[in-house]
């Protein structure tokens, strides 16, 4: 396996771990119930966490600064709204866990993160030629 591929297998694995840590152990329930509130400091608090969380991955796929900061910024904003969609839908239709449907949603949550995960590590793959 080239350096290459391993880097990008590396920081994958980092956005899965920071991903769990975020999402399922450090998010409290006054940023779960806020979610659905567009613009409330503790849905954003979230998000920023996620973002912030992501640093790690410059140490296996280096980027500038600029290149660096505007991903952290993408990832806070993506990651903000992918929730308020699912939080807003969620409270639309009423579904709770006994729902097949909060499932599904759930679901396209976590997808929608994950191919933002890919996205942000395709940016930083590095040029050949």
């Amino acid at each position: 396996m080239d350096d290459t591929a391993l880097a990008v297998i590396a920081a994958l694995g980092l956005l899965q771990v920071k991903h769990l840590l975020c999402d399922f152990f450090l998010q409290t329930p006054r940023q779960i119930a806020m979610k659905g509130r567009y613009g409330h400091p503790a849905g954003i608090g979230h998000a920023a966490l996620h973002a912030a969380a992501t640093l790690p991955i410059f140490f296996v796929l280096p980027a500038s600064l600029p290149v660096a900061l505007a991903i952290i910024a993408a990832e806070c904003v993506l990651h903000y709204h992918i929730d308020w969609v699912k939080a807003v839908t969620g409270e639309l239709y009423g579904w709770t866990v006994r729902d097949k449907d909060y499932w599904r949603g759930l679901g396209i949550d976590q997808f929608a993160h994950q191919i933002t995960y890919l996205g942000i590590v395709l940016v930083l793959l590095p040029i050949t030629d």
